[in-house]
């Protein structure tokens, strides 16, 4: 089973909790070229009337530019893997059992199977947890 693991640079932008912010968001974002592989928007509980997105990838000079206009920036503290393979039973629960077993404290889990592909997009604290976490994956396949 071969799994594709990927260091991921994960944009983030605060969004008003209102009909058509998302839609303005990413309509800005394909106008600049942007072909994003991920996005979650959901609000936030703790400030009303507000949300939060996030977006994956950003490249070029135009996306990046279009993306600060809009409030988007490097979320620094997220550190994030794009993890994706041909989809097999059970896979996240081993995944994220791996990186329990090996002291991993998980930031955020995302996964979809799209066909008889998964893709997951793992956060965590530190770049070392990341890093840590990559080798781990790598060595499942």
């Amino acid at each position: 089973m071969e799994i594709i693991v990927e260091r991921e640079d994960v944009w983030i932008a605060s969004l008003e909790d209102k009909p058509g912010a998302l839609a303005a968001k990413l309509a800005a974002l394909a106008d600049a070229g942007a072909d994003l592989d991920f996005v979650i928007a959901r609000r936030s509980p703790d400030r009303p009337a507000t949300g939060v997105m996030f977006v994956t990838p950003l490249r070029g000079d135009a996306e990046l530019k279009a993306a600060s206009e809009i409030g988007f920036s490097a979320a620094n503290r997220l550190q994030s893997l794009r993890v994706e393979g041909e989809n097999v039973k059970g896979l996240a629960g081993k995944v994220s059992g791996k990186l329990g077993a090996a002291g991993i404290n998980i930031r955020g889990f995302s996964g979809a199977v799209i066909g008889k592909r998964f893709v997951l997009h793992i956060a965590f604290d530190t770049a070392d947890l990341r890093d840590k976490a990559m080798r781990i994956i790598k060595e499942m396949t």
